[in-house]
């Protein structure tokens, strides 16, 4: 199971020939929970289906650079003109972002541009938990196509969308995941990613 892992862990790394520049959406959305760099990007090519994150409310909240350095792994470089220093993710069947208010991390130009609002789905300290320190915890990690699933005991305690350390009932190895459900995680990109985007 260990080799599996490293194997998908070593196709994302690898990722798609270099593609170039690429431009942010006017207004990124999702329609399935899955946020890949194409429902981000406009340009994405081959990377498009690469997931990047995963939404479990009606928004998901990306920092802008965690953002540009995933995007890199897949051989596309967003230059972030704007400055911008969070993304806001929306289902599909959500109204575009707004632009922000006066507590925004980032101005955007216009709203037409993705910008931050208090929409999304940053977790406090507070936040309800569904997993608790000790609980037998279903990992799945999903890369390039690559779908392994792998059953783990929870170090810690977290709320949804937020990180925690998962340790391998076969191999021993603890390794960091994102809870998304009562005794499910996420491993990977995704839960890189999240670490930023649940503070």
């Amino acid at each position: 199971m260990r080799a599996l892992i490293a194997a998908a862990a070593a196709l994302l790394l690898a990722g798609p020939a270099l593609a170039g520049p690429v431009t942010l959406k006017a207004n990124p959305v999702d329609a399935d929970g899955r946020i890949t760099l194409g429902d981000l990007f406009d340009g994405a090519g081959s990377a498009s289906g690469v997931i990047v994150g995963v939404r479990s409310g009606p928004s998901a909240v990306f920092e802008a650079g965690q953002l540009q350095a995933l995007a890199r792994q897949s051989g596309l470089d967003w230059a972030n003109p704007t400055g911008l220093r969070r993304v806001v993710v929306r289902h599909a069947a959500v109204a575009p972002a707004t632009v922000p208010d006066s507590a925004g991390d980032a101005a955007a130009p216009a709203p037409a541009r993705a910008a931050p609002t208090r929409a999304g789905p940053v977790r406090s300290a507070y936040a309800e938990r569904i997993i608790s320190r000790n609980d037998i915890v279903e990992v799945i990690y999903e890369a390039a196509g690559v779908r392994l699933t792998i059953t783990g005991r929870a170090e810690g305690n977290a709320a949804e969308g937020q990180r925690l350390a998962i340790r391998n009932l076969q191999s021993g190895r603890v390794f960091d995941a994102v809870a998304i459900a009562p005794g499910q995680a996420i491993a990977g990109p995704a839960a890189r990613l999240q670490q930023f985007a649940a503070r």
